[in-house]
């Protein structure tokens, strides 16, 4: 029997670690990479060509929704099974729509995690029991409700607007993305007339409403 091959992306390494450890004692999975962001997941996806990919969310740089939506835009073959810390309603709707196989919670993922990989793999859908029902709730009739301006964003504002909403300069967004200042100013001008901000604050109580960046106490 051929192993599936996972890749684990998250800024923690002793979480990286701590999940290679688990999914060794499975002969039928096989930790074949890490990444500490978006932007390292996205070469190593390039390089390993992994089955499942277990994305954290909240990462520096490039999160774990703006890398997928790279991923499905270059057509990837792999599943996304994230792996979060957060629960909460418009993080998981974003995911859903982005087109993750998966969305667990860390605190109760341990006796789970190999179950879902092998479930995703196998082309299913895997939902945290405590936030499933929000989760079908929000997709379902939402979608036929007034239209939410952050969905008329491209993937590339979407990502210019993560990166601006946690501070970050249209240069070291530019560097991020591997985009001319100037094209990165273009993306953050045109995704804030689209969700009509007018300046920074505006744009960062726009990005927490919608689940793009947390602030943490």
């Amino acid at each position: 029997m051929t192993a599936i091959r996972v890749l684990v992306v998250d800024d923690h390494a002793i979480l990286r670690e701590g999940i290679r450890a688990l999914l060794a004692a499975q002969p039928d999975l096989e930790v074949v990479g890490q990444a500490a962001d978006g932007l390292e997941a996205l070469a190593e996806v390039a390089r390993l060509d992994p089955d499942v990919i277990l994305m954290d969310l909240a990462m520096p740089g490039l999160g774990g929704l703006e890398a997928t939506l790279v991923l499905k835009q270059q057509g990837r073959r792999a599943k996304v099974l994230v792996l979060s810390q957060y629960g909460d309603r418009e993080y998981v709707r974003r995911l859903l729509q982005a087109g993750v196989s998966g969305y667990l919670l860390k605190k109760s993922a341990g006796s789970e995690l190999a179950g879902a990989i092998r479930a995703v793999h196998r082309g299913g859908l895997v939902l945290d029991p405590e936030v499933a029902r929000a989760a079908v709730a929000e997709v379902g009739p939402a979608a036929a409700g007034a239209a939410d301006p952050y969905d008329a964003l491209t993937d590339r504002e979407k990502q210019v607007l993560k990166l601006v909403a946690e501070g970050k300069s249209t240069k070291e967004a530019a560097a991020l993305l591997g985009i001319s200042v100037k094209t990165a100013m273009s993306h953050r001008e045109h995704l804030m007339e689209k969700v009509g901000v007018h300046n920074r604050t505006e744009l960062v109580r726009f990005a927490i409403q919608r689940g793009v960046i947390r602030v943490d106490g």
